[in-house]
């Protein structure tokens, strides 16, 4: 029996493109949610609606992307032709053209989220082994003998600082430790910088920081070293690293974090005038306790004479030995008032040289000499750090390098600026700057050989 083959029917309603546009759609913002994405900005274009459109793409794909308006305000560089970026984004699907699209929120340059990145987890690392736990931070002392301060010599940060001491307090001594704050070098500086301060036990509190800049500028106080060192130091620091939003590792492990260079000066500073406001106020305080102490003594020696009573009253059941006992009874009391008189005029002459007038006289004129003392003092410890500062500076000079350039020797740097000690750390050919006292010259290596003894 032969059966005709029948046509196949359908059991759905055909979908229109722009359905099926939407539905894929759909299907890949539910799917994908959001994802990071990092790659190459190219064809980038910015029309007058303020949004941007450019491609993301790689060194095998590419994929195009849309960032709108009122999310690319919050970028703080604006992308370029060829910039490594990576952004945060939606996956999704334009109906109109049925393109595969990202639609981007956040936007930052590569380096700067592989930092952000790295600081998180160093964070974490080192909140779990307890670096940030107030147990052991130390307590800053509210008069400072000596104040160190670990920064660059020519920044705005030592310059807020030295300003700020002046104003509050000036006679105490500041020694600053330069180094290097950003670069590659910083970290290693900042490390050695708080080891040396340390060893010289000379400061008995520590500022460590910088002015403002980028995450990349502040990253040398992010490095663990940095942190490690803070937290072994004996001498308490504290952080003063860019603005009051900048936050970074050394905030955390530091004894104190101040938002500014500024701020930490106004912390480890007392104010001048309002310790003599308080020098003031106990002054007053022990003139008043005087002026009780007199009170008090006065009414005591009152009581003492109410009680000194006539003792006639006692005569009158000896009445009949009146005669007899008169005479002896009225010497004995006029020898008794004499002694009565002697020492009420003894106490007078006492409360006398006790005088809250002269007493506030001999206070005044023991302040005056504590003043002065203090003033000499600080002004004997000011010249002896200058000299010792004067001191080092000559001890420097004398095995500075420039010294020995000027001595006719020069120095041999490779082209990345590495000093050349061994024949064998250059190559036949290799081109190498010669630095001399006045001037450079460029040399080109022919030959070397060992030096041998002859």
């Amino acid at each position: 029996m032969n059966h005709t083959a029948e046509p196949e029917h359908r059991t759905q309603t055909p979908l229109s493109v722009s359905e099926l546009n939407r539905q894929v759609r759909h299907l890949l913002e539910v799917s994908f949610m959001t994802v990071w994405v990092q790659g190459e900005i190219s064809n980038f274009s910015r029309p007058s609606s303020g949004h941007w459109y450019f491609t993301l793409k790689d060194d095998k794909a590419q994929v195009r992307c849309a960032m709108f308006r009122n999310r690319n305000l919050f970028v703080k560089v604006p992308p370029q032709e060829g910039s490594q970026v990576t952004i945060r984004a939606k996956v999704s699907l334009y109906e109109g053209r049925g393109d595969y699209q990202l639609i981007a929120e956040e936007m930052e340059t590569a380096g700067e989220g592989a930092l952000r990145r790295a600081f998180e987890a160093l964070k974490l690392k080192l909140a779990a082994e307890g670096l940030f736990d107030e147990a052991h931070k130390q307590p800053i002392p509210t008069l400072p003998r000596h104040i160190g301060v670990v920064t660059s010599p020519t920044g705005a940060a030592i310059h807020d600082i030295l300003t700020v001491l002046k104003r509050r307090f000036p006679a105490i001594p500041v020694t600053l430790f330069p180094v290097a704050v950003q670069g590659a070098e910083a970290a290693g500086e900042i490390c050695r910088a708080i080891d040396t301060a340390n060893r010289l036990s000379d400061c008995d509190v520590l500022i460590v920081g910088r002015g403002g800049g980028s995450l990349e500028d502040l990253w040398p106080f992010n490095e663990e070293s940095v942190a490690r060192a803070i937290f072994a130091s004996r001498i308490p620091i504290i952080s003063a690293v860019g603005h009051e939003v900048d936050v970074t590792i050394a905030d955390f492990v530091a004894d104190l974090r101040a938002p500014t260079p500024s701020a930490a000066a106004e912390k480890v500073s007392p104010d001048r005038e309002e310790l003599l406001r308080r020098l003031s106020q106990y002054e007053l305080r022990l003139f008043s306790q005087i002026r009780n102490r007199l009170r008090q003594q006065q009414q005591t020696l009152e009581n003492l004479a109410k009680r000194l009573k006539h003792p006639g009253h006692r005569l009158q059941e000896q009445a009949q030995r009146l005669d007899e006992l008169e005479l002896r009874l009225r010497q004995a009391q006029k020898r008794l008032l004499e002694q009565r008189r002697q020492r009420v005029e003894g106490l007078r002459l006492r409360l006398l040289s006790r005088s809250p007038q002269s007493l506030i006289r001999l206070a005044r004129q023991q302040s005056q000499n504590l003043r002065e003392r203090l003033e000499r003092a600080a002004l004997q410890g000011l010249q002896q750090r200058r000299q010792r500062i004067e001191q080092a500076a000559h001890s420097l000079h004398a095995i500075s390098p420039l010294a020995t350039l000027g001595r006719g020797y020069s120095i041999l740097l490779t082209e990345q600026q590495r000093a050349v000690r061994q024949y064998d750390e250059v190559q036949p050919g290799e081109r190498l700057e010669a630095r001399l006292q006045s001037g450079r010259l460029w040399v080109r290596v022919e030959d070397g050989k060992p030096e041998t003894d002859s």
